[in-house]
């Protein structure tokens, strides 16, 4: 994951530019007065981070982990 630091004031004047910029694996870090205050990012990634701590999200993960039930390719995705 990379990120890039943009000030305020160029972040005001180039937006559209940073908007298009950010992806997956981008996160724009925006300065003012010299300080990291805000970041940027990917709508997927932030979903992503948001369901990586989720305590219910993870408990569901670990105890699909720990069950014996296995499904079949065909189980999960059917006729897609």
């Amino acid at each position: 994951m990379g990120t890039k630091t943009v000030t305020a004031s160029t972040l005001r004047s180039n937006l559209s530019d940073a908007l298009d910029s950010v992806n997956e694996q981008d996160i724009i870090i925006v300065t003012r007065r010299g300080k990291k205050e805000r970041a940027i990012i990917d709508l997927d990634k932030l979903e992503d981070l948001l369901a990586a701590n989720n305590p219910d999200y993870l408990a569901l993960i670990k105890e699909a982990r720990d069950s014996q039930e296995y499904l079949s390719h065909d189980d999960v995705f059917g006729d897609l």
